[in-house]
């Protein structure tokens, strides 16, 4: 039996999705659907009941999973062990983060682990902070970097390092020439925000409400996915926004936005966040350790 097979069956079960399971595998969905059926044959029974355009595991299927995750966890187990003797960190290392870290802290730190350790192959999904965790929870992907507070006790998180947020505006907005902007200074003013979803726009809601501020007190005329889309709304005159400062290096140097203090400051944490129960393979070990201490050295 194709050990390839029971790692395709095994991500379908896992997923309950022919769809999402060829994502997860790079794999197209035609290819998912042969290697099911070629172990369907090889077992003489169906693995799933497909009803509704929704797929179930069959009192056989049930079995083969609970047997196929047991396999796939003592050959991963194996393959580690005989990794550590050998010294070698091969593997595929699938990543998870949320837009900001993506496009700026992450392209440095995997660009500098891949030099370190070429064998690894590399792998990023992009999400907001919620689409990762649930990434994270679902072993969609191995290691997840989010921009946000993370609930679930179940898993491991480990706080990097401290972002902090800035309001920016268009550098003839009233609020350019300032040190610093109260959170009532806010009132009124035309808003810019991140999609529902993202941790940047729980995390800002949650700061001005503290700050006595609810969303009818400020228009939010937009929402983008993307800090990009949000720095180019602000800096075409359409309001004002709050953003991390890890995203402004280029804009503050073209003067094409001002960024200003808040006050009270707003930082959030980016934090690392994995499975605990999760078996790591040496890759996904490697880089945690790289990357803690990448967040030692953002501490000091």
């Amino acid at each position: 039996m194709a050990d390839r097979r029971l790692q395709v069956f095994h991500t379908v079960a896992r997923l309950l999705s022919f769809t999402k399971a060829a994502e997860s595998l790079h794999m197209t969905q035609p290819a998912v659907t042969f290697q099911i059926r070629q172990l369907e044959e090889f077992f003489n029974t169906r693995l799933f009941d497909r009803t509704h355009n929704k797929i179930s595991l069959t009192e056989a299927g049930e079995k083969v999973f609970a047997y196929s995750e047991r396999i796939i966890g003592l050959y991963n187990e194996m393959d580690n062990e005989v990794r550590r003797l050998t010294g070698d960190v091969i593997g595929l290392l699938v990543i998870g983060a949320s837009t900001t870290i993506a496009e700026y802290v992450l392209p440095g730190i995997l660009g500098e682990f891949q030099s370190r350790f070429s064998d690894v192959k590399l792998r990023l999904s992009v999400s907001n902070s919620v689409g990762v965790v649930q990434m994270v929870e679902n072993n969609e992907v191995d290691v997840g970097i989010v921009e946000s507070p993370v609930t679930n006790k179940n898993l491991a998180i480990r706080v990097c390092w401290q972002d902090q947020l800035k309001l920016v505006c268009h550098p003839k907005h009233e609020f350019a020439g300032r040190k610093r902007v109260k959170v009532a200074d806010l009132e009124g003013q035309t808003f810019i925000s991140r999609e529902e979803g993202s941790g940047t726009r729980a995390f800002i809601e949650a700061y001005l409400k503290d700050g006595g501020l609810s969303s009818s007190d400020m228009r939010h005329i937009m929402e983008f996915g993307s800090p990009e889309s949000i720095k180019s709304a602000v800096e075409a005159g359409l309001g004002i926004s709050i953003i991390s400062s890890a995203t402004l290096s280029k804009e503050l140097k073209l003067g094409t936005l001002a960024a200003v203090e808040l006050d009270p400051p707003l930082e959030r944490p980016f934090s690392l966040v994995h499975q605990r129960q999760k078996f790591r393979l040496r890759a996904m070990e490697e880089f945690l350790e790289f990357a803690l201490e990448h967040c030692d050295a953002q501490e000091e």
